[in-house]
Formats: structure tokens, C-alpha cells, sequence
């Protein structure tokens, strides 16, 4: 595996890859890079940082997510959220085909290992508060901000 650490304007991303699919995003802090980059690499980064400063709103690196038949419904759901754009817990229940499950659609969330590619930061409770984010709710609401910031320069 190898990887790459840089700077973003919610600070510093990890980025894993995995035979040429790019495999984890992580946000972490101090830590260094050891790998050398691979084109896979550069190309996950240049997308990244393409998406903080508002020019990129979809991703074309690949990539492969992991998970149980129900996580892989619920990811291809947030892939779905429109940029700049929320939606509820139950919502993506919902849209899944079971209602009832918005507690395992949390769980799923948490386990996202692609944050910003999977949007599970757009996932919100359905009383419209910032709830459950695993790298935190301060990165949470960064990237919604970021979000919609960059929606209002399109207008």
C-alpha cells in the first residue's frame, strides 16, 4: 500500500492506495509522508484539492469501498446527495427501502472509509442538527461550509 499526507483547508488528508484504487481518506494530524506517490496518487490529490477550492464537485480516481450488501446501498445513496445539499438519516432509509433502519444507516456511515467521495458529511439528523461524523462534527460542518460557500460563488 502506499500513500500520501497533505495539507487541505480543514487540514491534513491522509490518502491510502491499494493496487491502484485509492482505498481510505483519513484526516489525521502530524503525520508524515513515507511512500512515494503513485500517478494514482497525485491524481486523488490534485481531485481533492480541486474539491476545496470549489472547481470539483465529483471525483474520477479509482477507488473501492468495502462493506456489507446494506453499507453498499447506503454509500451508493450518499453518492447521490447533490453537492452543497443535505439530507436526513431516515432519508436515506428511505431511499434504501428500509425505513426503519436510519440507526444502521448511521453505523455505516461511521464505517465510510472515503469520506468527501462517499459524502457521508451530508447526512444530518432529521431536527436539521449536525449529528454523528467520525473524523468529528467540527470537520463535519467545515465541509458542508466549504459546500455551500463554493454553490454561492456558481450563482
Amino acid at each position: 500500500m502506499n500513500y500520501i499526507v497533505f495539507n487541505s483547508p480543514i487540514g491534513e488528508i491522509k490518502v491510502v492506495e491499494d493496487q491502484e484504487k485509492i482505498i481510505e481518506i483519513k484526516f489525521v494530524k502530524d503525520e508524515k509522508v513515507i511512500n512515494p506517490e503513485t500517478e494514482i496518487l497525485k491524481l486523488a490529490k490534485k481531485e481533492l484539492e480541486e474539491y476545496f477550492c470549489g472547481k470539483r464537485k465529483n471525483f474520477t480516481f479509482p477507488f473501492k469501498v468495502d462493506g456489507s450488501e446494506f453499507a453498499l446501498k447506503v454509500y451508493k445513496a450518499l453518492t447521490e446527495i447533490p453537492y452543497g445539499e443535505t439530507c436526513s438519516y431516515k432519508d436515506i432509509a428511505r431511499k434504501i427501502g428500509n425505513e426503519n433502519s436510519q440507526r444502521a444507516v448511521g453505523g455505516a456511515n461511521n464505517r465510510n472509509k472515503l469520506p468527501i467521495i462517499i459524502p457521508c458529511h451530508r447526512v444530518i439528523g432529521s431536527d436539521g442538527k449536525l449529528v454523528g461524523y467520525a473524523e468529528g462534527l467540527e470537520i463535519k460542518q467545515k465541509l458542508l461550509d466549504l459546500e455551500r460557500k463554493n454553490l454561492e460563488k456558481d450563482d
